[in-house]
């Protein structure tokens, strides 16, 4: 997106990324030039009206969105989306493939996660320009193939450790939570208490407020956990089980 109009200070050795501070003037001139009466933010008005009005509801009812809300709605609308991150100093234009369960990623993408991930922040999402590995015979459509990753481990991590502390809308409320028996939990990244959890919710219903009870869980991290499993596909919500109604009496959301 008019790369040409910045300046290149990225570190020798590092990947060719925007600085930052750039990109943000950028998205200010996008703004500045938006229909003041458009409901639509600059950062979605490019997207397909279905995952726009998704991420515009983020926007109104949490002040923002952030990157696993993101994820979450290119996972469940299957759309195709480049996702400019800000990590540090600089931009990280992260492109997901939901169909083809893959990420591009011009960082590596275990260092991507490791710098401090709860502190990514979403710039700007626009649809995807890079096609998934295989879809084109023009190279420069599909990027470096080393820079694709899988994107479970990704969804994963950003529910565990990223900046959400509670549950996703698509799972909020009065509800029950159970493993579905299709995932494949010996493939999850899960040890100690949260493999313990899981198996346990392959077992039996929970809902919200006894989860968070279970050893070594408290509020939080039983919702990153089921945030996680939401985003593998792996997770059955009800809403007519008899403790979704007691958890609606007795102080669920």
């Amino acid at each position: 997106m008019h790369g040409e109009l910045f300046d290149s200070t990225i570190p020798f050795g590092e990947p060719e990324l925007m600085r930052a501070s750039a990109y943000r003037r950028y998205l200010d001139e996008m703004d500045a030039k938006l229909d003041q009466a458009s409901l639509a933010s600059a950062r979605i008005s490019e997207l397909s009206p279905s995952l726009r009005a998704d991420l515009y509801r983020f926007e109104m009812e949490d002040g923002g969105t952030g990157v696993v809300d993101v994820m979450a709605a290119c996972v469940r609308h299957a759309k195709r989306v480049t996702i400019h991150l800000q990590c540090g100093a600089h931009v990280v234009p992260l492109t997901v493939f939901p169909q083809e369960h893959l990420v591009h990623c011009p960082m590596d993408i275990g260092e991507l996660i490791g710098k401090q991930l709860p502190q990514l922040e979403v710039m700007h999402i626009e649809p995807a320009v890079l096609q998934p590995p295989g879809e084109s015979a023009d190279a420069s459509l599909v990027g470096d193939p080393a820079a694709h990753y899988p994107l479970s481990p990704l969804l994963w991590e950003l529910a565990i450790r990223g900046a959400r502390r509670e549950l996703l809308p698509e799972i909020v409320g009065p509800a029950v939570y159970r493993v579905s028996p299709a995932l494949d939990i010996a493939a999850l990244p899960a040890t100690g208490v949260l493999r313990a959890t899981i198996m346990r919710l392959r077992r039996q219903s929970a809902n919200l407020t006894d989860i968070a009870g279970w050893p070594g869980l408290n509020r939080e991290r039983a919702s990153r956990l089921l945030n996680a499993l939401y985003l593998q596909a792996g997770l059955i919500v009800s809403r007519a089980h008899p403790d979704a109604v007691r958890e609606s009496w007795f102080g669920g959301l």
